[in-house]
């Protein structure tokens, strides 16, 4: 039986996939961080002389910039009763290094957030239910570095750290998750001619290798 985390590490990967297709559409190349290994589910590392990073997840590059994204799948915002607004957030300990990552090197780093519709925050009051935001929506981390909406350091059940929150309102709403999912046809398509390349060049050779040895 697959575990919890296994099946929200996979959806992660799939929010990844969307918002790497979503970069590509925009004309950006993107570089993939993370190693997949089978029973290891760390994610990526930056390696320094001393001491180790926790790495976003993949490396865009473009004409003109260069930057860290860290893509986020989210199932929906969570609704802060104290504040009265959405929130969403990531693992304090990660933020932290990702901090370090953009302070060590020469790219800054980028916070992408994907929030698929139909989903509900479990605290979401029933007058709200339905009113979650979607969406692909980014910013820098150099931004929301000075406009953390909380931090929570002590870790909840499941988890080994504390985690960083935002306000809805200060992220940047890039596109719907519409928008994105009508992408995936593409890249089967663009996956599919590539494959079929493959397959004539292999058939190509082994003709060759047929008329040369007959």
């Amino acid at each position: 039986m697959r575990s919890n985390f296994e099946t929200s590490l996979e959806g992660g990967k799939v929010g990844e996939s969307l918002i790497a297709l979503w970069l590509m559409s925009q004309g950006y190349s993107v570089l993939p961080v993370y190693e997949k290994q089978t029973g290891d589910y760390k994610g990526p590392t930056l390696f320094q002389m001393e001491r180790t990073l926790v790495a976003p997840d993949m490396l865009v590059m473009g004409s003109e910039r260069t930057f860290w994204v860290e893509a986020k799948h989210k199932s929906a915002f969570s609704w802060n009763r104290t504040r009265e607004r959405w929130t969403t957030g990531i693992d304090l300990h990660h933020y932290e290094h990702y901090m370090s990552v953009q302070e060590s090197t020469p790219f800054p780093v980028w916070m992408y957030f994907l929030h698929k519709p139909g989903n509900e925050a479990k605290d979401t009051p029933d007058q709200l239910k339905g009113k979650s935001p979607t969406g692909l929506f980014a910013r820098p981390l150099s931004y929301l570095s000075q406009h953390e909406d909380h931090q929570w350091t002590k870790p909840m059940r499941g988890q080994q750290h504390g985690m960083v929150y935002w306000d809805s309102n200060c992220l940047l709403w890039l596109a719907g998750y519409e928008e994105l999912e009508r992408l995936r046809p593409q890249q089967y398509a663009r996956e599919t001619k590539i494959l079929n390349m493959l397959d004539e060049t292999q058939e190509c050779y082994w003709e060759f290798l047929f008329t040369q040895y007959q």
